[in-house]
């Protein structure tokens, strides 16, 4: 089915947004809208990602639209880079499938007061120590172990936890989504396996688009934000992407299984199974939101992790502190949650459910929850290319609030699956054709490097491009790779 080409219509309505309307499908409750230009809403037609959007506007409680991003493809139940927002005053649900598998898979971003000239003769004896050192690849564990108990306090703590035992500093939360701690999360509710599963992940990368790489500023778009952001011309910065491991994918599961029965119990049809959901404020879905949330909380403190050995590589390869070299967190972004936020909808403000599934939040200057270091300008928004073009640090905007509940994309979006992919790498060398572009990679697999291929995702830079030109972001600076590792 996910190969199949989208034959509904797709409307134009301005601002690079595409409307699918209520009449395409019988209950649709609300529209679904796609930002996309006219570029890529060609690419956007070939798979089913977009029925996706129509089904997930059937959802109970659901406000406005259901929202696509520009980096959409095909998920389970909801689209990647789908974002909804549902009411629990009005029966809203909560659904696994709008937050992903990866709960709170995010990217972390890392400033250093190092150039381009001091780390160009130094990348391979860098990217060496960074995969020897920090583990990657799937089912991997790592240096940090954690009995059940201490799992479950740091679901409970996030990266508080750890930097009490000395794994960072407590600015680095100031530098974190919601300090990296998510309250009211409930660790009594994840399951024992997926505690077991946890117990030996934390500050591991996993396989897939998971990475670490280390990127120099190639551009500056916006010279008063990047100031703010402390980022100039020819930084090295270090971007880590991962999330919560194999314990974020049993709460999914165990979720998944739980939800099986709600919608017949609550009075409610579903147009596709994978979009199982149960009312916010049932016990069900109560349930699964305190161990989300538990699970988010893993994830940051999986990234916190994964920084303090980045931080460790980098000291040791260039004989000074990490400290002495700058190596300051610029922010950590979640794109794989579903937040309780209050958002202005038709005119009323609401306490909504929003849904981001490979989407990242984007709040505008003046907003409460953008760290008091940014508040003047808004929200460091980090969007993660492929590794052999680009990523990129954008700001969040009000267009974001008006449009799309305080969202933008989150990273270049597939536009070749993991099986085409692999085939199209048959007999080619992709570490070299890297190198050739100037990017050393390292990776568990020669499967991993070619699963993940530059020639696999959209061009970030046509994504990065709709999101700024509908005003739910703004471009400040644009990374390209120097070295990446890869599960």
């Amino acid at each position: 089915m996910a190969k199949e080409a989208f034959s509904g219509p797709l409307e134009n309505i301005g601002c690079c947004c595409h409307r699918i309307p209520t009449s395409y499908k019988p209950g649709m409750r609300v529209p679904g809208h796609i930002y996309a230009n006219d570029k890529l809403i060609e690419a956007i037609r070939k798979d089913q990602a977009p029925d996706q959007v129509a089904n997930v506007a059937m959802l109970p409680g659901i406000q406005v639209a259901s929202i696509a991003m520009p980096d959409i493809h095909w998920g389970y139940g909801f689209c990647i880079g789908g974002v909804c927002a549902t009411d629990p005053e009005e029966g809203g649900v909560i659904s696994p499938g709008g937050v992903g598998y990866d709960i709170n898979c995010g990217v972390r971003f890392i400033k250093t007061n190092l150039y381009l000239d001091d780390v160009k003769h130094h990348m391979r004896e860098l990217v060496k120590a960074l995969f020897h050192t920090v583990p990657s690849g799937a089912g991997r564990t790592g240096r940090y172990k954690f009995n059940a108990v201490e799992t479950r306090r740091l679901m409970a703590e996030g990266p508080h936890f750890v930097i009490d035992r000395g794994l960072g500093v407590a600015r680095d939360l100031d530098h974190t989504e919601a300090n990296g701690k998510i309250d009211d999360a409930d660790p009594e509710q994840v399951s024992d396996h997926a505690v077991k599963r946890g117990a030996e992940q934390c500050g591991t990368l996993g396989s897939g688009n998971h990475f670490m790489e280390v990127q120099v500023v190639d551009s500056v778009f916006d010279a008063e934000v990047a100031k703010a952001f402390g980022l100039e011309l020819n930084q090295v910065c270090v971007m880590i992407h991962s999330g919560s491991r194999g314990l974020g994918y049993q709460v999914c599961d165990d979720a998944l299984a739980a939800f099986r029965n709600c919608p017949a119990k609550y009075g409610f049809e579903l147009p596709d199974r994978q979009l199982a959901c149960a009312p916010a404020d049932s016990p069900e879905g109560r349930k699964y939101i305190a161990a989300m949330r538990s699970a988010a909380n893993y994830g940051f403190c999986n990234r916190q992790l994964l920084m303090h050995q980045a931080r460790e590589v980098f000291a040791e390869v260039f004989g000074r502190s990490w400290e002495d070299l700058g190596m300051e967190q610029l922010y950590d972004v979640a794109h794989n949650i579903a937040k309780l936020e209050e958002h202005t909808v038709e005119g009323k403000k609401k306490k909504v459910w929003v849904h981001r599934k490979g989407a990242t939040r984007a709040f505008p200057a003046g907003h409460p929850e953008v760290p008091e270091a940014f508040r003047a300008v808004g929200q460091p928004v980090i969007i993660p290319g492929d590794m052999g073009r680009a990523s990129w640090i954008l700001v969040g905007s009000q267009g974001a609030m008006d449009k799309t509940f305080g969202t933008t994309c989150h990273g270049a979006g597939r536009a070749m699956s993991r099986t085409a992919a692999l085939k199209d790498g048959v007999g080619r060398r992709i570490d070299k054709e890297l190198e050739h572009k100037g990017v050393i990679a390292m990776a568990s697999s020669r499967n991993g490097l070619a699963e993940e291929q530059p020639k696999a995702y959209k061009n970030v830079d046509d994504v990065v491009e709709v999101v700024h030109e509908a005003d739910l972001s703004r471009r400040v600076a644009r990374m390209r790779p120097l070295g990446v590792i890869k599960g």
